[in-house]
């Protein structure tokens, strides 16, 4: 039943597969893998009363003698190393939606008992609360089926994401891609004209996501690879020129997650840009003695105003009020559901091609990424102005930036 990653096509395979796929046979450089097939799903999820999101309890798990062909793959594509397992839906990376992040992915797998739960709750990722309400606001959304895609894993230097169009842009920290996609990190960041570097900008980068036998942790970067580029120049130029070989290939330009192992340059995904990016980097004058606004980097075009939410975590969801701006540390996949109901998004790190700057543009939401401090320095309940286009926000009225207190630190570390 399983399909080699070479053979993937869309019907059976999901749009993520089905691009590398394409890739490989383009001589590109993808990792080997193999593809569990719409049809796995299709029978594990028989007589299932689908979208009744409880339903998913009752998903079957993978059949003995589907694990037993998964040991004979991941012998082939790995020997006894470890893969990275992704959802491969019919529903994401096309060229209306890409469902970023909507879907679970798991790394530093090993082994065939592994691999099939990680499956498994890739199947169940499907009928998460954010997956369903990203394809209630993707109008004509079709039911969807879902592939999953077992790949090598690259244990990465150095990884991030660029987009490919008129010029290129790039994002980039140590370690694993999740960082930079997840926006834990504000990453360096570079962009391209032809193969003239036009713009550079050095990042925080002060963690970084690695494997760790079957686990994946995050660890603490030195002083001193936070403060220089994690790629040279020529990797910078590389990596744009692989690019473009594959916005050529696929017919238009691509957001692309990439990594770097040694000095082996590999793609892990292309997916079409759904979306523009904003114009360029922030242009706005510095704001860092202003009292009344920061400057961050533009993450998604636009402007709007509402009240600030300072939001922690899942606890705080139930305190967001249509038409209030979401101010946070960072966003994960799962608060996406906040995405239909506030006005803007302000985040403490991050970079424009993290999930969440690519969902917010996606639907029409002004983002601003990477302002340190945001969530003490705006008061919860204030009224604040966010503009997508040049990283401003700014207070309205008479309230002023509050000073980060010892406490406050304590809540929320630096990233």
């Amino acid at each position: 039943m399983l399909i080699d990653l070479a053979d993937a096509g869309p019907g059976t395979s999901g749009g993520k597969a089905a691009v590398l796929a394409r890739l490989l046979e383009a001589g590109l450089p993808v990792p080997p893998g193999f593809v569990v097939p719409t049809a796995a799903y299709a029978q594990a999820a028989d007589a299932l009363d689908f979208p009744d999101t409880d339903a998913v309890r009752d998903l079957a798990g993978l059949s003995p003698a589907l694990i037993d062909e998964i040991a004979r793959a991941l012998t082939r594509i790995t020997g006894d190393g470890y893969v990275a397992v992704r959802s491969s839906a019919t529903s994401e990376d096309t060229a209306a939606a890409t469902a970023a992040g909507q879907h679970d992915t798991f790394l530093g797998v090993s082994g065939p008992d592994q691999v099939a739960d990680a499956v498994r709750k890739c199947w169940a990722s499907l009928w998460s609360e954010r997956a369903v309400e990203y394809r209630r606001r993707q109008a004509g959304a079709d039911s969807p089926a879902i592939a999953v895609l077992v790949q090598r894993l690259v244990d990465a230097d150095v990884a991030g994401v660029m987009f490919t169009g008129t010029d290129v842009r790039l994002e980039a920290s140590w370690g694993l891609g999740e960082s930079v996609v997840s926006g834990q990190v504000t990453p360096d960041s570079w962009m391209l004209s032809g193969s003239t570097i036009t713009h550079r900008s050095l990042g925080t980068k002060k963690t970084r996501i690695d494997r760790d036998h079957t686990r994946v942790v995050t660890r603490e970067v030195e002083p001193a690879g936070r403060e220089r580029f994690c790629l040279t120049d020529e990797e910078v130029t590389r990596l744009a020129e692989i690019g473009r070989k594959t916005a050529d290939l696929l017919g238009g330009p691509q957001d692309i997650e990439w990594a770097i192992s040694g000095s082996q340059i590999w793609i892990l995904q292309a997916r079409p840009v759904t979306r523009a990016l904003p114009a360029g980097p922030a242009a706005s004058p510095d704001t860092a003695g202003d009292r009344k606004a920061r400057t961050g980097t533009p993450g998604s075009p636009g402007s709007a105003a509402g009240l600030a939410r300072v939001v922690c975590g899942p606890s705080d969801f139930a305190r967001v009020r249509p038409g209030d701006v979401l101010v946070c540390r960072t966003t994960d996949p799962a608060w996406t559901p906040l995405f239909g109901v506030v006005a803007a998004v302000v985040t403490e790190t991050g970079g424009l091609l993290s999930h969440a700057a690519i969902v917010a543009r996606e639907q029409g939401l002004p983002a601003v990424l990477a302002i340190p401090d945001a969530t003490t320095l705006l008061p919860d309940g204030a009224m604040v102005e966010v503009d997508g286009s040049t990283g401003r926000v700014a207070l309205l009225g008479s309230q002023l930036l509050r000073p980060r207190s010892g406490e406050e630190k304590q809540r929320w570390p630096s990233a």
